[in-house]
């Protein structure tokens, strides 16, 4: 009985140590590194309708670091800089963006948004941050590719 009883325990010991170390250690939603936008989805009635891709040069590269982001934007058709930093979270899967410092016109924008929120939608080396109107509408999508 005796002997029974602790096969019947070191089974369930290796059984919980199994299930323990069986659980991913990365989060979800994980954007730590560099990232650059590939197109744009517009959405009409929560369906995309039209995709926009960079061209002639126009690059937008995103980097995230232990609680921190930062922006940047080239867009040779455009004389202004776009540039911006600040911290982010995730919860969930909205992704919050809270800009402390940003470029003349972004800094513009800043001061009557002070919250970026998006949905994030995760793939294995990519990422799409969606933009979600008052009434919880998608408007535009941002698709990055990580950079490695």
């Amino acid at each position: 009985m005796k002997t029974l009883l602790l096969i019947l325990f070191g089974m369930c010991s290796f059984l919980t140590f199994i299930q323990k170390n069986d659980t991913p250690s990365t989060e979800p939603y994980n954007l730590e590194g560099v990232w650059e936008l590939k197109h744009q989805f517009l959405y009409e009635d929560n369906q995309i309708t039209d995709t926009v891709f960079n061209q002639n040069g126009y690059r937008q590269v995103k980097m995230y670091s232990k609680g921190k982001v930062m922006w940047t934007r080239f867009d040779p058709k455009d004389n202004n800089e776009w540039f911006g930093y600040g911290t982010y979270t995730i919860k969930g899967n909205i992704l919050e963006e809270r800009l402390e410092y940003a470029s003349g016109p972004m800094m513009k924008i800043v001061d009557t948004t002070q919250v970026f929120r998006f949905e994030i939608v995760m793939g294995s080396n990519s990422y799409q941050q969606i933009d979600i109107d008052e009434e919880g509408h998608h408007s535009l999508a941002e698709n990055y590719d990580m950079i490695k």
